[in-house]
């Protein structure tokens, strides 16, 4: 029996796995799940690609660590994968309460954690009849939103699956809410509906922390969290070309996500969560932001070194020596003086603000390698092995 690692592409969390694996001395089958054919019949199951057989290391594997980076395809294989008997990090339960945000946020509002005023209506933007023709919503599901959230303050439309800051609009107007209401159609990042939500005054950073949890221990959280920051966009993505720092949590802040990796978790055994929160700061901030930006703005370029890194081809072909270079200038953007500035001032400010935190989302698959390892110093390979360990020991 072994643990065997479920991926679509072997990209750099992939490769980290199996690196860390390795310096663990656990084994580590593979399973491409993109383009393999899963047969299920009176001849039995099988599983196979157009040029190799893996339903015997479907059959051996005891735990499969779902890497699948399709939210879809991620539950798909986790519900595969238990009714086939094997334990999976994270179940399929997990799995599907995090597909949605929506579903995410409803159970962390009944236990009482704190979320941004969310607002959901079934209905799709468009409604098209069986002759072809188009009903248009946008009016009343504009009326609907501000019924509960406030335009002056900015009301966020975003899919309720999606990713990287996809399909997330702002709107401080009627006209730029109805426009937005527009852009969403139903789809695999929007199956159903539409989900608006206050704006947070987050200022210039959110978190994402990390919980896990091994078979027979007390779920842990790690005590700093990845910072993603900058004033590009409403958004904090990395992915619209903001930076990363790290920042320790308050210990009220690691009770909380430990609470809210609970509730999500439910009565899994071993998982592993990142959270995404952020600071409703509003007028309560401790820096001047002309001041802010100029840090910023002198970290930069520190941080493009290790974004060009980041897209350098060599990490498919040579990972051990494209990771050694990305973790040295990695290193040299942490020990820039603007960088120390810019961390004291998050610390600071969530320290102060630490009462005023918001939980809005929670990755079950969240990508680790590049980031969050290099910023916070927790490889997430570890506990995600340790995980999936913890399920054959016990």
């Amino acid at each position: 029996m072994s643990i065997a690692l479920l991926y679509e592409r072997s990209e750099s969390d992939e490769n980290g796995i199996k690196l860390t694996a390795q310096q663990l001395g656990l084994d580590l089958t593979y399973i491409p799940f993109r383009k393999i054919a899963l047969s299920i019949g009176s001849n039995g199951f099988s599983a196979k690609t157009k040029g190799k057989d893996y339903t015997q290391t479907f059959q051996d594997a005891k735990v499969v660590l779902n890497r699948s980076q399709s939210k879809n395809r991620r539950l798909q294989a986790s519900y595969i994968l238990e009714v086939l008997g094997k334990k999976t990090l994270n179940s399929s339960q997990i799995e599907f309460m995090c597909y949605s945000k929506l579903r995410t946020l409803l159970n962390l509002y009944k236990e009482g954690i704190p979320i941004p005023q969310t607002v959901f209506v079934p209905c799709d933007a468009t409604d098209t009849l069986k002759n072809g023709k188009e009903i248009h919503n946008q009016t009343d599901l504009a009326d609907l939103f501000e019924q509960d959230l406030s335009l002056a303050e900015g009301i966020v439309i975003k899919a309720d699956a999606g990713t990287h800051g996809k399909m997330i609009m702002l709107s401080k107007t009627r006209e730029e809410l109805e426009n937005n209401i527009k852009e969403t159609k139903p789809g695999l990042i929007n199956p159903v509906g539409v989900v608006a939500q206050e704006l947070i005054q987050k200022w210039f950073y959110d978190l994402r922390i990390i919980v896990s949890k091994e078979q027979g221990k007390e779920p842990v959280c790690y005590p700093v969290a990845m910072v993603r920051a900058g004033f590009k966009d409403f958004r904090t993505n990395t992915f619209l070309g903001n930076l990363v720092f790290d920042a320790k949590l308050p210990q009220s802040v690691q009770a909380l996500a430990l609470k809210c990796g609970k509730i999500l978790s439910k009565d899994s055994s071993a998982w592993i969560l990142a959270l995404d929160a952020m600071v409703n700061v509003g007028k309560n901030k401790n820096a001047d932001e002309v001041y802010l930006k100029s840090q910023l703005d002198l970290v930069a370029d520190a941080w493009g070194a290790v974004q060009k890194i980041k897209k350098d081809d060599s990490r498919l072909t040579n990972f051990n020596a494209w990771n050694t270079q990305l973790e040295s200038q990695f290193m040299t953007y942490k020990h820039t003086s603007a960088y120390e500035n810019i961390k004291n001032i998050i610390e600071e400010n969530l320290q102060t603000n630490s009462d005023a935190l918001v939980f809005h989302e929670a990755n079950s698959c969240p990508e680790f390698w590049e980031n969050t390892r290099l910023a916070t110093g927790l490889n997430v390979a570890e506990p995600l092995l340790r995980g999936a360990k913890s399920l054959i020991d016990q």
